[in-house]
């Protein structure tokens, strides 16, 4: 498995490099989001490792070109900024999971095995969930509503097909984060972001959410 770390500082690049090649990764660093975003042109990676707040060209910014291209390598964001918005941001531009600066290294291993391992047991054939007007093309990570194409990232993906599998049922936090998430717990407010994500997109001018918040409890779809 081939990793790219881009991150501006040195000091926590270089040791990480060194442990993920301990655990059996190739791993290629940049310390700018210019240098990464030339990196990913010219190399195939499993999964990409970015800092938000880079100079050049910032994370996000390098996150948003890679799904405009149509490129749906897992990306994994590292970053100081831990409000709610900042959360949406970094998931809006199509990151798949978020850890936030300072983190434990055993949470970061956990979370790029989970990366890597649902990235490897995706079919190879397509696999379409329909509800009401939504069609969910699993495989490709595309949502068809009314015909009209809307993309999602992976978690949005997985968690759309989550409730279109389970309609009309309440699904605890603690499944939802269960099956997504499998046995790496999330940080705080990462369900509440990828929920108001998705509602953005599957809900768009509609005053009644198919996604219902029942309080204290979970969520229903329907």
């Amino acid at each position: 498995m081939r990793l790219l770390l881009v991150d501006d500082e040195e000091e926590l690049t270089e040791p990480l490099q060194r442990l993920l090649i301990n655990q059996g990764y190739a791993v290629d660093i940049a310390t700018n989001g210019q240098t990464g975003w030339q990196l990913v042109q010219t190399h195939t990676y499993d999964l990409l490792i970015l800092d938000w707040v880079m100079p050049m060209m910032s994370g996000v910014e390098l996150c948003r070109s890679l799904r405009q291209k149509g490129d749906h390598t897992p990306v994994l964001f590292l970053s100081a900024k831990d409000t709610l918005d900042e959360r949406v941001e970094g998931l809006d531009s199509g990151a798949d999971d978020y850890l936030v600066k300072p983190f434990e290294l055993k949470e970061l291993l956990a979370r790029i095995r989970a990366l890597l391992r649902r990235t490897s047991l995706l079919p190879d054939e397509a696999q379409i969930l329909v509800f009401a007007n939504l069609e969910l093309d699993i495989t490709n990570q595309v949502l068809f509503r009314d015909r009209q194409s809307i993309p999602l990232s992976e978690k949005e993906c997985q968690l759309l097909a989550y409730f279109m599998q389970h309609p009309n049922q309440l699904l605890t936090h603690d499944q939802i984060q269960t099956h997504i998430w499998h046995e790496e717990i999330p940080v705080s407010n990462t369900l509440v972001a990828q929920i108001r994500l998705l509602r953005r997109k599957i809900d768009q001018d509609s005053q009644n959410s198919l996604i219902n918040t029942v309080y204290g409890k979970g969520y229903r779809f329907g």
